[in-house]
């Protein structure tokens, strides 16, 4: 990796601990969230000390760090490479029943999950006897989801659905299909970190529009982008978007809409966390709802209101598309278990309970951070979202990176702002998920209050062990 390009991953890394360790921090956290991947070459000690404007002795210094705590590894003559994060510090994490990992915004399954896994074993019989997996997906899990579809005010029919092994494996595979090396995709900022890590791996050259919770998204940028930029395709997240929390008025689905339609710009639009309503004043509009928009893609998953560990999620496009990812599906995977799919259709019927426990849990915890927060932290802004999964908070000093790292000390481990970044920044934000139970989301807020006060205030190097791996 050049000077370059680690100094602009690094964004705003200085603290007010010394030079030498802050850097060394900073390079820690890019390494435990694999934004620097195992065996990546990092810049000459002479070189990356120009970029940044710090004399070669701090930069040295900074290694010397990153040696003695495992996360990198020098040869004479061969310069420096990451080896991720020391598996000695993996296996404290994984093992301290004290930490609080608040870097998956995903809640505990939902409570009546267990009886329909145990109505779906009575006839487990009936499932051995078929392969096992599809590529496409079963019927009738098909043909429900475009029930709900066409309840929705879009119409659908079951050969418009794709199941898929999670939301995640959907945008992969829309990635490969749509994308060719060098096209120019639209995408928000802040975003989803992994959105954004497939359509990369794709070849897509990323342009952000941003977007902030209290004033949305920028529709000037997005017009500019659309007018001048002419994207191939858009990946975006209408309702409770993640990370802010903020969701799309009728005015701002009309305009990327419409300018999508006016370039030929294939939108794709994560409805993963768009059940995740709170107490959301007056519900929008579906998104592009208009049944002969072939240009709108949809994607869902049961991940954020079900559980996680059901992987379980679903493309509905028009039937050409559809036919176009079944036949690029084969060399990814060959298809979805059957037994989740199972299980995921008899959950169906359920799914009005299931909302309305999510509604009550994320109720609680958004309202235990927010208190805590104003309590303790009165210097950060804290925004008001209706529904979603986490806040975007802005602290009131570019030290996102630094306080994720000393928050782990604290037992608590935080994805920073960096994180949800297309082209850097974000080293005043910070997202909190709100997923956890009400206890933990207050000692989570105690852990990051405390972190905070040493952060800003110029406590020591941190130990060896307190950066522990991300799991």
């Amino acid at each position: 990796m050049s000077a370059r390009a680690l100094a602009a991953r690094l964004g705003g890394w200085r603290t007010s601990e010394p030079a030498y360790e802050a850097l060394a921090d900073g390079i820690r956290l890019l390494c435990l969230d694999n934004r620097l991947p195992a065996g990546t070459a990092l810049p000459a000690e002479r070189e990356l000390a120009a970029v940044l404007g710090v004399s070669r002795t701090t930069v040295a210094a900074a290694y010397r760090s990153l040696r003695d705590s495992g996360h990198i590894r020098s040869l004479r003559g061969s310069g420096s490479v990451t080896q991720g994060a020391p598996q000695r510090a993996a296996t404290r994490t994984i093992s301290d029943p004290r930490a609080i990992d608040l870097q998956q915004a995903s809640p505990a399954a939902w409570p009546g999950l267990a009886g329909v896994f145990a109505e779906a074993a009575t006839q487990a019989p009936a499932l051995l006897a078929r392969p096992g997996y599809d590529v496409v997906g079963r019927e009738e899990l098909r043909a429900a989801l475009a029930d709900q579809y066409t309840r929705r005010g879009i119409p659908t029919t079951s050969a418009q659905i794709l199941i898929t092994s999670g939301a995640q494996s959907a945008l992969h595979l829309l990635a490969t299909v749509l994308v060719r090396r060098g096209d120019r995709v639209l995408i928000e900022s802040p975003t989803y970190p992994h959105a954004a890590e497939a359509l990369r791996s794709a070849g897509a050259r990323l342009v952000s529009v941003p977007v902030t919770p209290d004033e949305g998204w920028d529709l000037d940028r997005a017009e500019q982008v659309f007018a001048r930029v002419r994207p191939s395709l858009a990946y975006l997240m209408p309702d409770f978007q993640n990370p802010t929390g903020r969701s799309m008025t009728g005015v701002e689905r009309e305009l990327f809409v419409t300018a999508a339609e006016r370039v030929g710009t294939t939108l794709i639009v994560d409805e993963t966390t768009a059940d995740l309503d709170i107490d959301r004043a007056i519900e929008p509009p579906p998104f592009g709802a208009d049944p002969q928009d072939e240009q709108i893609v949809r994607v869902g998953s049961f991940g954020k209101t079900v559980w996680g560990g059901l992987r379980v999620g679903w493309i509905r496009a028009d039937e050409e598309l559809i036919r176009r990812l079944i036949a690029a599906r084969f060399p990814i995977e060959l298809g979805t278990p059957d037994w989740e799919q199972h299980v995921a259709t008899l959950l169906l019927p359920h799914l009005p309970q299931v909302i309305a426990q999510r509604a009550h849990l994320l109720r609680t915890g958004r309202d235990t951070v927010s208190t805590a927060l104003a309590q303790q932290l009165p210097e950060w802004t804290v925004p008001v979202v209706d529904g979603g999964v986490a806040l975007w908070v802005e602290l009131d000093r570019p030290f996102s990176s630094a306080l994720v790292l000393a928050a782990r000390a604290e037992g608590v481990l935080l994805s920073a702002g960096p994180r949800f970044g297309v082209d850097g920044g974000f080293e005043k934000n910070l997202r909190i998920p709100f997923t956890a139970g009400a206890s933990d989301l207050e000692r989570a807020v105690d852990g990051i209050a405390h972190a905070w006060r040493r952060t800003v205030g110029g406590a020591a190097p941190m130990r060896e062990g307190a950066l522990d791996a991300v799991v």
